[in-house]
Parts: C-alpha cells; sequence; structure tokens
C-alpha cells in the first residue's frame, strides 16, 4: 500500500497522529486496524494496544503507518504511540464504526428531529462514540483536518450530531451489544460531485474542465475578489463584531433607534436574493407597526415565519424570543401586553446566518401579529442591516466544484478502519437525475477504491416525499432521482432505505429521523450482519399487459403485500397507452406478490408507474412488515431531466 496515497510531504519532530485518531475512539472489529501519522525522518516508531506491538520507521517524508492485529470486540483500551516522544490515547473501544455523511439530511441535528427534548435527555450511551469532522474545503486532498476529537454519546454530547447517524448507530448498538463508533461528515445543500476524489472525477466528462480550474485557481486571489465584493455591497467594509450589540446590550432593539440610514429588505425571503450574496454572520431587521388603545389590552402573539438559522426577537428593546440553529422551524413568540403601547411599536430581530441562505424566510401567510382574532400582517418591506459579516463567506462554495469536500472532509479520514458508510444525499442533484446515474456509483466505488477495504456496505436513504401533491400525473424530477437511486443497488453490498412515506410537503428536511435509522439498520442487519430480517420494502420485478390490465409483480414482499389503508384501495399507480399521456388508475392485490392495475381512460395500457411524483403523497402499498413499496416507473420514455 502506497504511502503517497495518505500523506503529503510534511516532516513533524514530535510523533504525530492524525486527528481522526484520539482518546474515546472506536478502532473497527474483525480487521486490521491501520494506524499511521508523522514522525522526524527515519525514527523509529512503536504502536501499542491490547498487549499487540507493531514497530516501523517513518520514510524519507517523515511518515509511518502499521495495521495493528485484529481485535475483537472490547475495551476499555490504551493505545501508545512511542518515537522521541509519546503519545497515549485512553478509553479506546473495539466496535463497529460507520461513516455518516450527505447534505443536509445527514447535517440534520438530533435536537432539530422528533421528541428531540427526550431523545437528548435519554442519549445516555458510554459505548457509542461520536466525531463530528469540520465542514472545510481543499483543491486537494489533505492528510488531515483541522479540529475534532471522539466523544461519548451523552445527553451533553448529542444534541449537535447527526440525527439520523446517531439513532443508526443506537439501534446497531442496541441490537448487537457492542461499542459503535460514528464519523459524521455532511455538508447541507452539496452536490454528490464534491465528494468524490479527484482522480474518480477527471474521468467524468461533465467535472473534468471544472476540476483542472479549481485546482489551477489562486484561492487567495479568489478570496480577495470576493471580499471586495462584499465590502462593496456592505457600504465599504466588513464589520466584524456585532455592532447591534454593545456591552451584551441590543443597542439596534431600541423603539426609538434612528434606522433611517438602513436598507429596505423584503420578507420573508432570503437575505442572499436580495442583494446580500455570498454573506454569512448576522443581520438585524426593524418592523414598525402601529396599535391603537384597545389593541394594547391583551397580550399578542408574534409568527415571525422561518428565519435561517438562529434569532433574537425583540418588542420594543425587550426580549421576547430566542431560537438557535433551527432554519427550518417557525417562530412564535408570546409578547405580554405590558410592553404594548399605543402608536408606534418596533418589532426588531436579531438573525445569525451560520452558511448558506440566511435571513427570515417562509410562507408570507404564516407572518403576521395575532391581535385577537385580527391578524396584522407584518411581511414586506422592514428595514435591515448587517452587523457582522463572517470572512468565511468569501470562501469557494462546496458544490461550485468537484472534490473539494472529499479533498477536506473525506480523505484525511482514509484508510481508518470502517465497517461501512451510510449516506443521505440527492436534494441537490434532482435536476440531473440521468447524470446521477452515473454520478451516485462513481461515489461509492470511488470511497471504496480509496479506502482499500474491499465493497464495504454502503446504505442510502432514497429522497423522501416534498412540494405539494399534484392533481394529475406527470414528470418529476425527485422521482427520476429516486429511479437513480434505485438503481445503484446494482453494486454490491449496497441497500436503500425509503423515505417515500415520512416526508413532509413543505419541509425539505423531514423530522423523522428515528424511523429513517430503523430502515437503513434493517439494511444494515440484512447485508452486513447476516440477520435474517425483511430489509426492503417490495420491489418492483416485471410486468405483464393483457386484457386492458397490467399484472406488476414484486420482489422483496416479506410476508405478502397489504394495503395501508382504512379504505382499502391502492393510491399511487397511473397507465398510459401508446400516446405517452398517464392517467390515474385503479389497483387492486393479487396474491402475495402481485397487483392488478387497470383505468377506463388507458383501454390498452403499456406502461404503469407508481409513486411517480416529487411527492406522491398517500402511498400506501406495504408488505406486511410495514415497509413502503419503492416507486417505480415500466416504461423508458425520456422525462424531463439531463
Amino acid at each position: 500500500m502506497a504511502l503517497s496515497a495518505f500523506f503529503g510531504g510534511n516532516v513533524f519532530a514530535d510523533v504525530k497522529l492524525p486527528q481522526i485518531f484520539s482518546s474515546n475512539m472506536v478502532l473497527q472489529q474483525g480487521m486490521e486496524i491501520p494506524v499511521w501519522g508523522w514522525a522526524d525522518n527515519g525514527e523509529r516508531v512503536t504502536v501499542s494496544l491490547n498487549g499487540n506491538t507493531v514497530r516501523t520507521k517513518t520514510n524519507k517524508e517523515g511518515e509511518w503507518y502499521v495495521k495493528l492485529p485484529a481485535q475483537e470486540y472490547g475495551g476499555p483500551f490504551t493505545l501508545t504511540v512511542e518515537g522521541k516522544n509519546a503519545v497515549e490515547l485512553q478509553n479506546v473501544m473495539i466496535g463497529e464504526v460507520w461513516i455518516c455523511s450527505g447534505q443536509s439530511n445527514m447535517q440534520f441535528h438530533v435536537e432539530q428531529g422528533n421528541n428531540a427534548a427526550e431523545e437528548i435527555a435519554t442519549a445516555n450511551y458510554p459505548d457509542i462514540r461520536l466525531f463530528t469532522v469540520p465542514r472545510a474545503i481543499a483543491q486537494f486532498p489533505q492528510n488531515d483536518i483541522d479540529d475534532g476529537s471522539w466523544e461519548e454519546c451523552s445527553p451533553k454530547t448529542v444534541a449537535q450530531f447527526s440525527a439520523v447517524g446517531y439513532f443508526f448507530g443506537r439501534e446497531l448498538h442496541n441490537e448487537l451489544n457492542v461499542p459503535v463508533g460514528l464519523i459524521h461528515s455532511s455538508w447541507g445543500g452539496t452536490v454528490a460531485e464534491t465528494w468524490i476524489s479527484p482522480r474518480t472525477i477527471s474521468n467524468d466528462p461533465d467535472f473534468r474542465e471544472k476540476l483542472i480550474e479549481i485546482q489551477q485557481m489562486d484561492i487567495e486571489k479568489y478570496r480577495q475578489a470576493r471580499l471586495e465584493r462584499i465590502k462593496e455591497i456592505l457600504g465599504g467594509e466588513v464589520p466584524t463584531e456585532d455592532q447591534g450589540m454593545v456591552d451584551g446590550k441590543p443597542v439596534w432593539a431600541g423603539l426609538n433607534y434612528s434606522d433611517g440610514s438602513w436598507e429596505n429588505i423584503k420578507t420573508p425571503m432570503y437575505w442572499e436574493s436580495q442583494g446580500y450574496i455570498d454573506i454569512d454572520g448576522i443581520g438585524w431587521y426593524r418592523k414598525e407597526i402601529k396599535l391603537n388603545e384597545e389593541q394594547t389590552n391583551a397580550n399578542l402573539t408574534l409568527h415571525l415565519g422561518k428565519i435561517d438559522d438562529s434569532d433574537l426577537t425583540f418588542f420594543n428593546g425587550i426580549e421576547i424570543g430566542k431560537t438557535e440553529n433551527k432554519y427550518d422551524e417557525d417562530r412564535i413568540y408570546t409578547i405580554d401586553k405590558k410592553y404594548l403601547k399605543p402608536g408606534k411599536n418596533m418589532i426588531v430581530v436579531r438573525v445569525q446566518d451560520t452558511g448558506g441562505n440566511g435571513g427570515i424566510w417562509g410562507d408570507p401567510e404564516k407572518q403576521f401579529l395575532a391581535i385577537g382574532n385580527e391578524k396584522m400582517d407584518i411581511s414586506g418591506n422592514w428595514k435591515f442591516r448587517i452587523s457582522k459579516a463572517e470572512v468565511g463567506s468569501v470562501n469557494v462554495d462546496p458544490s461550485a466544484y468537484p472534490s473539494l469536500l472529499f479533498n477536506a472532509m473525506i480523505n484525511p479520514l482514509i484508510p481508518f478502519g470502517i465497517k461501512g458508510a451510510i449516506w443521505y444525499q440527492g436534494e441537490s442533484n434532482a435536476s440531473r437525475a440521468k447524470q446521477y446515474q452515473r454520478i451516485f456509483p462513481s461515489l461509492i466505488k470511488d470511497w471504496r477504491s480509496n479506502w482499500q477495504q474491499g465493497d464495504f456496505p454502503f446504505l442510502y436513504v432514497s429522497l423522501a416525499n416534498f412540494m405539494q401533491p399534484v392533481e394529475q400525473p406527470g414528470e418529476s424530477e425527485w422521482a427520476e432521482l429516486r429511479e437513480a437511486q434505485t438503481k445503484a443497488l446494482a453494486l454490491p453490498n449496497t441497500g436503500m432505505a425509503l423515505a417515500i412515506d415520512i416526508g413532509e410537503a413543505d419541509d425539505i428536511h423531514p423530522k423523522n429521523k428515528q424511523e429513517v435509522a430503523r430502515r437503513l439498520v434493517l439494511n444494515a442487519f440484512k447485508t452486513t450482519y447476516n440477520k435474517d430480517v425483511v430489509h426492503s420494502g417490495p420491489m418492483y420485478h416485471s410486468v405483464e399487459f393483457k386484457d386492458g390490465k397490467a399484472f406488476v409483480t414484486f420482489t422483496e414482499t416479506g410476508s405478502g403485500l397489504e394495503i395501508k389503508d382504512k379504505y382499502g384501495y391502492l393510491k399511487g399507480f397511473t397507465l398510459a397507452g401508446p400516446d405517452q399521456q398517464f392517467h390515474w388508475a385503479q389497483a387492486e392485490l393479487s396474491g402475495n406478490n402481485t397487483v392488478v392495475v387497470y383505468s377506463k381512460e388507458v383501454p390498452n395500457p403499456v406502461a404503469v408507474r407508481y409513486g411517480w411524483a416529487n411527492n406522491p403523497d398517500d402511498l400506501n402499498l406495504y408488505n406486511k412488515e410495514g415497509l413502503p413499496t419503492n416507486p417505480f416507473r415500466t416504461d423508458e420514455w425520456p422525462g424531463i431531466t439531463k
């Protein structure tokens, strides 16, 4: 194994380990354990764990690499690395290690999901260990990350960890009764190609030129150009301290503070879409309202809509509400009548945006002041000013070029021993589903090639139902992306968990991450741990058209097909004839693995679809084990995506 695959050319005086090695970590059971690092050129290095010792010597670049003998489940142990100095890592466990990666639905925190308070309070699992990779980009593959350490899972450490990752690990731990290590490396809003190595993406015709462009780019010059642009937007300088807060006091929140020089901004709408491009940080919103005497006689309820990411909200200079890191949650705060004044009043919202879009956003109908039975509309123009801009916002967007996140957030982890990976991503590639049919399998094969641990398990989540249901059947970008995800099952040792029935029409981040994780774990039990479980919902197998009907057969039916609906009829099927026009269809069960589909509007059907929509709404064909049927189409007509 070539050391150059993992290391740069730096020389270190002391023995040093990559950041992924720390006390409290979990090392993978049942395989030789890779350990590597740096020291002086030619220095002898000794690595010891649980009575096993391996010795080596650094190469001329000061790099060293060993493999410890495979270990059985257990711990805690101490890992010792000795050269001229000694590094001692304590409370090390031997167990199951999984990478948790993708975009925002993997990044989604435990504190943001269903039953968050209870889940956090009961997260006492000292044998589950958590590691979060800091978000970063890099032009070229890096040999280490800047920060991060392993932590025991507890109410103090779990709140901002990946919800899907934690619930997956908890299910594994409870079923297998072994230590579990979870390495969370994700970034919201990112595309798949940014997670693929330069070696692989350089062979892809759609991304080769972009890869060359980023590798040749002068990043510092790029940053400076972006910085100058931001200065221009902000009127000359980039504020680095929150000017709206002085000694902890909200000086910009006062009723009579002069905001005449502030810009106007519309709400609800992200500030990026209104000229404040590439700016993260803190922005203040002010909205003057007028109340009459009668309206000040009772408490009011302020409905602000959603805020990305955190807010401090004031009324007439008094703090009335606060929410942290919940970019998709409506803010609803009570205003005590003692703060109300006849005449002029002021709503002030301090918004902190940590990345991506920022500001007050959502549905205008959900932005109002409730005064008894009256709704005072507060959407539209507000006064606005950026009080602090993050310098980091001038970096290259991680989705703008391929390989940026592989270089910074995956390569530094290789070749740390893992059992497998779980992946939740696809929303940002939904407009390019045909391309995803190539890119996603490339990513899986790329990671396996780089890790050199064979075809390790790669389990992923199919896109949830999202957006408003449609009245008439038609084409769908998200359905085509799900189809691309389904096709990746052709790769060995892969598994797919459906979320088609647990999404939310108005929220791209469904909160029921417990069920997502449970379905991922069923795949792990089947593909990885050889357990006899039903791990998948029904999968389309074949169709026969005869007598004006479609006879659709399924695999993965478990104990048999089932209609999960109190009305007892199937939903979500459509039929088309030679004219390629789809119509809603009736459907009935026929035995344990067949559905008969028909429609009086399609006397000569040639194609059938199921769940073919961004949000197919009330799909109700399941197997008796309670897992939903995977959406599918039998036609190969062009669709809408490239």
